[in-house]
């Protein structure tokens, strides 16, 4: 509930008082003393409301304590009665009942911040996660997170942007940006480039937290298709997690997934979200990926999963650019429809590629069709090579297991 009600509760701060920075660090404050009176007082009967309270009287606080900041101070009691901002106002207020999280994540996607920012401070201000959280995710250290958000904060404020939800071809404009931080959100937490000291192969919170966030800018414009085609995306990814890992905490591979375990209802809301949106006009990227991913989802197994369509979609996929990581999912593709030797003809045309040359999925993918190939020997050492160069713990103790497996077949 705190964390859903923090970008709410910083939204009313913001535009009460126009300070961001200040404004952030003082929802900090209030969320924290909720981790620790509620538990044994009970949640307030507004909750809301109690945090705006507790976060207006922080910001007083705050302002006060800094002597640098004493014309703030005089500015901000001139402009706020004090009656407002120590008495429970807060809870009636007409500006704590306004939600302003959409607003809030146009603002933390500002375009004068680098995409490593945006992610940061989305995750901060509009998903209430901690600096030492958003660092564990992202395998930094707490200081350089915390210094990465105090940046992003300041960058904010000196723009001077206003908290509100960009209007015309500003907010198409804007959208894509807030859909790019969503996605790369979403997809750390999926692949856990970076996780908890490389133990995880996923990060739960992040991949849940991209996609309420990301059901915001979609009940804004439901007919927007990239947005509908992120969100189903997103569902019909997540909805394999439950399968992606083996009881003792080892990665597994699709094809050897068990499909009773993925999440059907997940599934369902994928499926309808991109059935309903393909037909509506101008395709994107994130549609395409959405309609791969509901074939695989809707198949029996890999044997029933209709190949050729998937190819098909690659192929339309490509056209938006080339991403290398989309050309590697092409070749087991390519593979399944052609065999292996063409989807191998495919990974070798990409070894020249900088940009994944050297990356374990490159070298796992090869080792799968040299296996497919019957090429054990081969596909050991390519196995064994992905293993050494993946920094994710349960990656590397399948793709060990595997090399070992063929190992013990020559």
């Amino acid at each position: 509930m705190r964390r859903e009600l923090a970008p709410q509760v910083l939204g009313a701060l913001v535009r009460r008082y126009g300070v961001f920075d200040a404004c952030e660090d003082a929802v900090q404050e209030a969320l924290l003393s909720a981790a620790l009176q509620w538990p044994e007082a009970g949640v307030p009967d507004n909750p809301r409301g109690w945090l705006v309270t507790v976060a207006s009287r922080k910001l007083v606080d705050q302002i006060r304590s800094d002597s640098a900041r004493r014309r703030r101070e005089d500015a901000l009691a001139l402009a706020t009665p004090q009656a407002a901002l120590l008495s429970h106002a807060a809870d009636a207020a007409s500006d704590a009942d306004r939600d302003d999280s959409l607003a809030l994540l146009f603002l933390c996607c500002h375009p004068a911040l680098s995409p490593a920012s945006r992610i940061a401070l989305t995750l901060r201000a509009v998903g209430g996660l901690t600096s030492a959280q958003i660092a564990a995710a992202f395998l930094v250290p707490e200081s350089t997170m915390a210094q990465r958000v105090s940046r992003a904060k300041q960058t904010v404020k000196a723009s001077g942007t206003p908290l509100a939800v960009p209007e015309g071809a500003d907010l198409t404009e804007r959208l894509a940006e807030v859909r790019h931080v969503l996605y790369l959100i979403f997809n750390e937490g999926y692949t856990a480039t970076g996780g908890t000291d490389g133990d995880g192969l996923t990060v739960p919170e992040l991949s849940t937290e991209a996609i309420r966030l990301t059901r915001m800018p979609h009940r804004l414009r439901p007919y927007d298709n990239e947005t509908a085609g992120l969100l189903a995306l997103m569902l019909l990814t997540d909805a394999r997690r439950p399968a992606r890992t083996s009881p003792s905490g080892e990665g597994v591979p699709l094809a050897e997934q068990d499909r009773s375990q993925w999440d059907r209802r997940a599934i369902n809301e994928g499926v309808d979200l991109i059935s309903r949106t393909l037909p509506n006009g101008q395709v994107g990227p994130y549609q395409l990926q959405a309609a791969i991913a509901a074939v695989h989802d809707e198949a029996e197994d890999t044997e029933t999963t209709d190949w050729p369509q998937i190819l098909a979609l690659y192929e339309l996929l490509e056209r938006f650019g080339p991403n290398p990581m989309d050309s590697l999912n092409r070749a087991v593709a390519v593979a399944m429809v052609h065999g292996p030797a063409a989807g191998l003809d495919l990974i070798a045309s990409l070894e020249t590629d900088k940009c994944i040359a050297h990356h374990h999925r490159l070298l796992a993918t090869r080792a799968h069709l040299l296996e497919l190939l019957g090429e054990h020997e081969a596909a050991a050492t390519s196995y064994r090579e992905a293993a050494r160069r993946t920094t994710s713990i349960p990656e590397r103790r399948h793709l060990s297991a595997r090399a070992h497996r063929l190992k013990a077949l020559m």
